[in-house]
């Protein structure tokens, strides 16, 4: 059953309550990197976990559906080229959530971008529970999509 989650902006990844904050130096420019975020459909090519991604309101949001049924009906919240670009989810499945905001930051590394990725939730005592071990696998998750994306981009 879908359930609508508290609109909060993007100060949220900053202070949530459980944060999950990975980085990756990939050899591809921040405007190339970018331009991969803002293509919501494309995220199906180099994240393996996204099965299906559309964007909605004229851009504004994005639908988007994981492996395993997961779903997640989002705003964009920031679209600062080349540097930020962050949503928020406002309708998911995920039971005990209240908030999720992702953020993505982009900045020059050498010849290439660093890419940080935060992901901000807040939920019930049991949500933030059984996401603090998720954090691994989270990792894991942004590493491989993100090395992907490197591979995508150097084509």
């Amino acid at each position: 059953m879908a359930h609508r989650l508290r609109p909060v902006g993007l100060e949220f990844a900053g202070t949530a309550p459980v944060r999950h904050v990975s980085a990756l130096v990939i050899p591809a420019s921040v405007e190339a990197v970018y331009r991969a975020l803002e293509d919501v459909p494309g995220w199906v090519d180099w994240f393996p976990q996204v099965t299906a991604a559309r964007e909605i309101d004229g851009g504004a949001g994005r639908d988007i559906t994981l492996s395993g049924g997961v779903r997640f009906r989002e705003s964009v919240i920031a679209a600062k080229e080349p540097e930020v670009y962050a949503y928020r989810v406002d309708v998911t499945n995920v039971p005990g959530v209240r908030a999720i905001v992702e953020e993505w930051r982009l900045a020059p590394a050498g010849d290439g971008t660093r890419v940080r990725w935060t992901f901000a939730t807040d939920g019930t005592a049991a949500y933030r529970l059984v996401m603090r071990p998720i954090r691994i696998a989270q990792a894991r998750a942004f590493r491989d999509a993100v090395s992907a994306l490197a591979r995508r981009l150097a084509v």
